[in-house]
């Protein structure tokens, strides 16, 4: 059954990381909204987890809210427990807390720096994402879906960092996709372009960088978050059930454009 009384994800159980603003806020409402209870992750801005809690509540399912400091990968298995434990399973992962640290140059990046973008970006992700999967192989499948960027494949100068991270999300999605399409667990990608979000906010607004950014889209504006969040919720339903080790770029034709970004 693909949709069970007009919600998608009715019955279902996920966990959404960085939901605490953003992307990660609209993916956990608009979850709730289809009928899924949602497990609320944050690092630091707990009023805000809260806030998005209570979005979600508003569609009458649970929501719980879990603080974890994920650039510390030690502290992914702990957050998994507790979610598991508080929702009983999960069905469905989104991989969204993220960073970036650009620099005037990559040569200015520091060791500690990049440690720190990989850890969060890629390495948690992938500690969450085994970890989810082999309770979704057990019950038969699952759907994992990363909140990639455009910059696994267009290079961002000064970031390399991130551009790393997300390169390697690309392939760590396209590998656990094969080896996980048998047990019907679903491994994807997400890979928005500019979106208005708390992270971006400071380069929208500046009065030189704004403007070239928004002269790079197509569209001529950057994403709302739940443009996005509508591009994750396909790739966790059923209606994506034939879709996996794929990235869904939603960046408003950014790729396709001389320059990229």
């Amino acid at each position: 059954m693909r949709v069970t009384d007009g919600k998608r994800l009715q019955g279902k159980t996920a966990l959404v990381t960085g939901a605490d603003s953003g992307i990660g806020r609209a993916v956990a409402a608009t979850f709730a909204r289809e009928g899924a209870d949602v497990v609320v992750h944050y690092h630091e801005d707990q009023r805000g987890a809260e806030q998005t809690a209570h979005a979600a509540e508003q569609h009458g399912v649970r929501a719980v809210v879990l603080q974890a400091d994920l650039s510390d990968p030690r502290h992914a298995a702990p957050l998994f427990e507790q979610a598991t434990a508080a929702l009983g399973r999960i069905d469905i992962l989104v991989n969204n807390a993220g960073k970036g640290i650009k620099k005037d140059s990559s040569l200015d990046i520091s060791l500690d720096d990049f440690q720190e973008v990989i850890n969060l970006d890629l390495v948690s992700p992938f500690v969450l994402a085994t970890l989810a999967a082999k309770g979704m192989v057990e019950r038969g499948g699952g759907a994992i879906v990363n909140v990639s960027s455009v910059h696994e494949e267009i290079p961002s100068p000064g970031n390399a960092a991130y551009d790393c991270a997300k390169g390697g999300l690309r392939m760590m999605t396209r590998t656990l996709g094969v080896e996980l399409a048998p047990h019907k667990v679903r491994v994807t990608n997400v890979g928005p372009g500019m979106t208005a979000t708390p992270m971006t906010s400071e380069r929208l607004l500046d009065p030189e960088e704004g403007p070239k950014s928004i002269a790079r889209l197509p569209m001529g504006r950057p994403a709302e978050p739940q443009e996005i969040a509508d591009s994750v919720l396909f790739l966790a339903s059923d209606e994506a059930s034939y879709v996996t080790g794929i990235t869904l770029f939603v960046d408003g034709g950014l790729m396709r454009n001389v320059g990229g970004a």
